[in-house]
């Protein structure tokens, strides 16, 4: 259960574009539905925005709550599974003191093979739950995220959002720098960098949620704005 451990290695008041500093994609694409806006000409062509989905869940504050939790959980899970063990260990031990063939052996050998069968159906049930937290947790951070891409794509009219890797190669490994250089994306332009734009909609809009006083959150920049360096 230990393994079941998630990780992230497997992804906001906005400057808009030729508009005032209060300007925010995140409000007026609620408004509008999450269309753009002003509709694209018939002849726009495309324009492509990238994202690293791997920044994202890494630095979405919703997802590291969620394994937090998930974490207690299966915690709580394995003292649990630890307790059952250890009273089958002491059922051993008072197996094995009485006389084999004996009506008191039959009936503890009886109650040991139960109490064992019982704690691995515990432990298959808990690993499949946990397997399943796991993979919801991952659909929905993957969801929201997708949603908010597509607010941001089309308020920006970009036609197509793909995934990349934007962390620098990293020289001092050979094998990472062979994976690095082996990237879809060669160049890029800064400003079509959406990672941070979005994980910074999305840990506003979470961090309203969860106060208080609600409320809509505020948009991130838009993609062509200063951006802090990650975190």
């Amino acid at each position: 259960m230990k393994n079941l451990v998630l990780s992230a290695s497997a992804v906001v008041v906005l400057s808009v574009a030729l508009g005032g500093p209060e300007a925010a994609w995140g409000q007026a694409a609620a408004t509008n539905g999450g269309a753009a806006a002003t509709a694209p000409a018939a002849n726009t062509p495309h324009k492509v925005a990238l994202i690293d989905m791997a920044y994202v869940f890494k630095n979405y504050q919703k997802f590291e709550m969620l394994r937090e939790d998930l974490k207690a959980e299966i915690a709580q899970s394995e003292e649990e599974a630890k307790q059952k063990a250890l009273a089958l260990q002491e059922m051993q031990k008072k197996l094995k003191a009485l006389k084999e063939g004996s009506p008191e052996y039959d009936a503890a050998e009886g109650q040991f093979a139960k109490a064992s069968a019982e704690f691995e159906a515990f432990r298959r049930a808990a690993q499949r739950e946990f397997l399943t937290k796991e993979s919801q947790i991952y659909h929905t951070i993957y969801m929201e995220t997708a949603d908010a891409v597509a607010m941001y794509a089309k308020y920006y009219n970009y036609t197509l959002v793909m995934r990349f890797n934007r962390e620098e190669l990293d020289t001092e490994n050979a094998q990472k720098l062979i994976e690095g250089m082996n990237r879809q994306v060669v160049y890029h332009r800064p400003e079509d960098d959406i990672t941070l734009s979005v994980t910074e909609y999305l840990n506003k809009k979470f961090g309203r949620t969860n106060t208080a006083g609600g409320g809509a959150a505020a948009a991130p920049r838009a993609a062509g704005a200063p951006k802090a360096a990650p975190r």
